[in-house]
């Protein structure tokens, strides 16, 4: 498997990982989604659209894995604790995908919105 396909798929797990941490409502939609949602054309996801709130940067020689997390949390949940446990399940996901490099990554979280 290419370098450019483990980094897509590690973008997916990471991606479907935060989808499912309690109190997130969405990762932040891409341009793409918000265009076709404003035509109401209904089409399957692409790969590209479901991980749009994250960007992942692969360990470049000597630094750690860079996360960006961008997500929409519900209004019921505290949004620190929904930051926080995104935060932990990317953390926890890569210490089992990558568990020489995950000690030293960086991982942000950033909560746009509320729903």
């Amino acid at each position: 498997m290419t370098q450019h396909a483990v980094h897509g798929t590690l973008t997916e797990e990471i991606a479907r990982a935060v989808r499912n941490v309690p109190g997130v409502a969405f990762l932040k939609p891409g341009l793409a989604t918000r265009v076709r949602s404003a035509l109401a054309r209904p089409q399957q996801e692409t790969a590209a659209e479901r991980t749009a709130g994250v960007r992942l940067a692969g360990p470049g020689g000597t630094g750690p894995w860079r996360v960006e997390v961008h997500l929409v949390a519900r209004r019921r949940a505290r949004t620190v604790d929904v930051a926080r446990a995104a935060r932990r399940t990317v953390l926890d996901h890569l210490a089992v995908r990558c568990p020489d490099e995950a000690v030293r990554a960086h991982v942000t979280v950033t909560v746009t919105g509320l729903v």
